[in-house]
This record gives C-alpha cells, structure tokens and sequence, in this order.
C-alpha cells in the first residue's frame, strides 16, 4: 500500500521515532561514554571558535547545546554532531566584521539573524527534496576532504602540541612556516604532555580496545600535567589550560528581522547555507561510508535547518557538522544520534557545575586528544583502494584533499566535486561506437563488433552506448564523418540504437541530419532496437519525422529484411561476401 504524502512529510518531521525505540542498553551504554568524551573536547574548542567568529566565549558553548540536540533528533546520521566550527566561524566573521564591531551587541544580534535565515534556507531546501546534491560529491571527494581536514585538524593543534604562542589561523603551510619560525620557543613540559596524552590514546586503543580510550588519555595527560606542575611549579612547566568557563545556561534570544537586516545579511545567508549544508551533508556521508550505513540528504537538511533556528532563539550562531566532535563521537564507539544528545546535555550539566574545574585540561591534552582524532579520519585502505582504481577518482581524491590542506575548506568540497562533474561530463561526451555486422560463427549469426567479421560493401551497422546530448554530438558527427569518408561504398547505415537511453533536441537534429546526407548520397539511415524513451523522446522533439518512422525496426531480422530492399541490387550481384540470409535467395 503507498504511504499518503501526508504521512511521508510527518515521518520526516519526528524521523526520532524511527531509531530511538530500537536502542538497547549496549547501545545506552556505548553512546554515553562516547558523550562524556565529546562534552569535554567541545568545552576548548567552543570558546576558541566563539572568539574566531567575533562572538563572547560564551556563544561558542550555547552553539553546542540547543542545536547539537535538534540536528541529533532531525537528522539522519547516526555521528554527526553540529555545532560551532572553525570554518563556519570564520564565515560568519568574514561575513559580519564589516557590518558590525565583533563583540558588541548589534555584531551579536546580527549572528542570531544570519543564524535564523541558515536555518530557514537549509529547511526549505530539505522540505523541497533538493537533498539529491549530495549525489553530487562523489565517495572520492568525500574520502579526499576527509583526509585533508585531518591533516588541518592536526595541524592547527601544532601550537598547542609544541607549547607554542603562535598565530594558528590560515592554511596549513603558514601554520608550519610560524612552527619553524619559531621552533626554540617549543615547550618541553608542553610537548611532553601532548606526546604522553597521544601515547596512552594509542596504547589503549590497541591493547584496550573496550576501553575508552580518550577519556583515558585526557585523564593520564591532565594528572601528568598536574605532577609536572607540582614538582618543577608551574612558573617552570608553562602549561596553558582551557581556563575557568562562565557557568550559565544559553539564555533566550531573537533575531532582529528588519527588512534592512534581511537585505544585508541575505547574500552572506545564502553563501553560509551552501558551505554549512556541504560540510554536514560530507561529514555525514563519510562517517556513514565508515559505519556502514547510508545518510537521507533531505532530512539531513531538514535537521541543520531547524537546528539554526532553534539556536538563534537559544543564542547559538551559526551551527553544522564539525569534523573534530563528530570523529570524537565515532571513534569513541558512539552508535545512535543519542550520543550527540547525551553530549550537548552534559555540557550543560559541566558549564553549571563543573566549568571552573576546566581550567585544569591542559590545551596540550586536547592538542593529543585531536591528533587520535586527526589520524582516525583518514582513511588509509580507501586512499590505496582509489590509487589503484582508477585515474579519474585519483585526481579527484588529490584535488580535494590539497585544495583542503593549501586552499580554504570549503572550496575543496567545491573543487572536488566540480572535478568529478567535469570528468563525468566528459566521459559522456564520447558515447562508446562499435562497428558490427552479422557473425556466422555465433548462433542465429548474432551481431558482433569483431575486427575480422565480413561486412556487407553497402551497409554499415553500427552501435552507439552513451547518451546522444550537446555535449557528445561532436563525437557522434565525428564518428559519422569518418565512416563516410573512409567507406564511401556503405551508403546505408544502421545504428543499433538499444545502448541509446537519452537524446535531447540536438542529439535528434543530428541523427535527422546524417540522414539527409546518407539519402542525397543515395542511401539512407535506420535505426534499431529503439527503447520507448527514445522514441517518445525523438517524437516529441519533431525529429522521428526527419528520420523517417519507416525506417525505424525493432529487430534486427526486421531491419536486415527492409534495408536488404533498398540496397543497389547491381552492385549485389557481383558481390560474393554474402552475409545475409537474403543475399543467397
């Protein structure tokens, strides 16, 4: 029985109940201890992005509360975790610094109003079905971005690794110049803590692998710290800590909808939509390639558009998906979207109650903490498998994930799946053509495209696979130029038309053109094994006229037994290659 449309559109509103009444208690248990981890590397990390978007410390944090909890209940993937992100802060800092003072309240006013309208037009697209533009980034880009926002990841950590009071913002070759630059300012007790926080994460990941390895990490990095701190002082270790966070709730906020605000901020709106919507939409799909299981686009929309505007009402500027908390989330075993829920309500429950105790998490720990992350992202055997596969998909994975690590982020998705469209485009455009004729050593003399098969001295079969569009007539003209200079002889031509599944106007034209020049040469041109589509299509086109209906078969039998009619019966007289039923009545 079909689903009324009715029902489809409410199941895409509460797509919740879908999932959350099959959760058992492994997966209670599992997606709680991936929330602990995850509460407590996005506690640094909110404050940092915050202050890169121009935004109070305490936004950053409000960002991964609220929307994390609507985007987990109304998406489809089961690790994507929204929030603030180093990208999309940037884009809002980019977009508002020239409309407002960062930091005041009409900056912050303007973030809530961008955030409302991202979430509007990340709902409408979702609502009007146009998640079909995921299909767009093929695995390769997605395999290619992952790898290279793993190596940015880990290298905007450097600073906090090495113990270093360096600018980490840029591309990743300006991080390693100021790295270099200043590589006798490295911090001993700094490094070593990241190094050791790094190796207890690998050790308990390979010997202890139940175990959670992250939290375990953080927790031997912080004690590390603190002995260091306690035997040499810390005057003398120098460690720099995340620091003491506000404790308060995400108060309640509006966006200021004036028709002046919607007119200045509606560029920038659109611009951040298509960035936030690509960068959760690739995370999605990657860490469901890993998982095993396949995210719906739409709703995936519908989640990070109503994620946003639930945030801009509880002060979270912009959201999406974040490569750092969702890679936390999956490589600490989180296995339903409750592990994202769990996570933004302990943050809740950390910024009330333990905020201040914050300030102990050396930004070392985390720097180790991320670099686990970092390296879980790529994908080392799905790099190999696309070297190995194929050119094509291997110049797609390179362009992406250099344009990631040298270029900005966002344009690598870009780049990647422009890449893929213009190879694509490109193999269409020469649709595969084999030249065939009947072959006697094949049961009922099928067709075959075998070099030393006889063929007739005035009729050319010839097959055509691909799509017949402006962008692969060229081809086509070319292969039907060929044949006519170099058999002059074949003034008949027959193409077995059953590998055609698309022809658009000019495709049409082109066939009503090869005709016309077959028929004023004194032959003519027919068509074979015509699929429904294409007929309807050449009908609606006006162009099954120019071609002639009559010289449409549906069978080779039929077509060899009209054509044989119209072939010059002097010329087979004398002809002894006689490879039709019909040459021997």
């Amino acid at each position: 029985m079909r689903t009324p449309r009715s029902t489809n559109l409410a199941w895409r509103m509460v797509p919740f109940m879908t999932w959350l009444p099959q959760v058992g208690r492994a997966d209670l248990k599992a997606d709680l201890v991936a929330a602990i981890t995850g509460a407590v590397v996005v506690l640094p990390q909110g404050v940092a992005f915050a202050t890169i978007a121009g935004m109070p410390p305490e936004y950053g944090l409000y960002a991964g509360m609220v929307p994390a909890i609507i985007a987990a209940l109304f998406g489809s993937s089961r690790h994507l975790v929204s929030g603030p992100t180093t990208a999309a802060s940037v884009v809002l800092f980019s977009a508002l610094s020239i409309m407002a003072v960062p930091g005041t309240p009409d900056y912050i006013t303007l973030a809530l109003t961008l955030t409302f309208m991202v979430g509007v037009l990340e709902l409408a697209l979702g609502l009007a079905r146009m998640g079909a533009l995921v299909n767009f980034i093929s695995h390769s880009v997605v395999v290619g971005f992952t790898a290279g926002a793993a190596v940015l990841i880990a290298g905007k950590q450097l600073k906090h690794f090495l113990g270093l009071d360096i600018d980490s913002s840029g591309h990743l070759h300006d991080i390693l110049i100021r790295v270099g630059q200043h590589l006798i300012e490295i911090n001993p007790s700094a490094t070593l803590v990241a190094a050791s926080t790094l190796v207890i994460g690998i050790v308990c990941k390979r010997w202890l692998p139940k175990a959670p390895y992250m939290i375990i990490a953080m927790l031997g990095g912080t004690l590390l710290a603190v002995a260091l701190d306690a035997v040499l002082g810390h005057e003398v270790t120098n460690i720099a800590t995340v620091g003491a966070l506000p404790a308060t709730l995400p108060p309640l906020s509006a966006p200021v909808l004036t028709l002046d605000n919607i007119r200045q901020l509606a560029p920038s709106a659109l611009a951040v939509t298509l960035f936030a919507l690509t960068e959760a939409v690739s995370i999605g799909r990657a860490l469901g390639a890993r998982g095993g299981y396949r995210i719906d686009g739409n709703q995936e929309f519908i989640g990070q558009g109503l994620s946003n505007i639930a945030g801009s009402f509880f002060s979270g500027y912009v959201a999406t998906g974040s490569f750092n908390r969702s890679g936390v989330n999956y490589e600490a075993g989180a296995r339903t979207p409750l592990a994202s829920i769990f996570a933004a309500v302990f943050l809740m429950v950390i910024v009330l109650l333990v905020a201040p105790y914050a300030s102990y998490l050396p930004q070392a720990t985390m720097a180790g903490v991320l670099f686990l992350v970092a390296w879980g992202l790529i994908d080392f055997k799905e790099i190999g498998r696309i070297l190995h596969a194929s050119g094509r998909e291997t110049s797609v994975l390179a362009v992406t994930f250099f344009s990631a690590i040298f270029l900005e982020l966002e344009f690598a998705i870009f780049a990647g799946v422009l890449l893929s469209l213009v190879l694509y485009l490109e193999r269409t455009s020469k649709p595969r053509t084999f030249t065939m004729a009947p072959d006697p050593r094949l049961p009922n003399r099928a067709m075959s495209s075998s070099p030393d098969v006889t063929q007739c001295p005035q009729l050319r079969f010839l097959r055509i696979d691909g799509s017949l569009f402006f962008g692969s007539v060229a081809h086509v003209e070319q292969c039907f130029d060929r044949l006519r200079a170099e058999h002059p002889r074949q003034k008949h031509l027959a193409i077995i038309a059953d590998g055609i599944n698309f022809v658009d106007l000019q495709g049409g034209e082109t066939l009503a053109s090869e005709r016309e020049r077959r028929m004023s040469a004194g032959g003519g041109m027919y068509l074979i094994n015509v699929k429904q589509g294409l007929w309807e299509a050449l009908e609606r086109f006006g162009c099954l006229e120019a071609t002639g209906a009559r010289n449409v078969f549906q069978s080779k039998t039929a077509a060899i037994r009209g054509i044989y009619q119209k072939l010059d019966k002097s010329i087979c007289a004398t002809c002894d290659k006689r490879i039709f039923h019909e040459c021997n009545r």
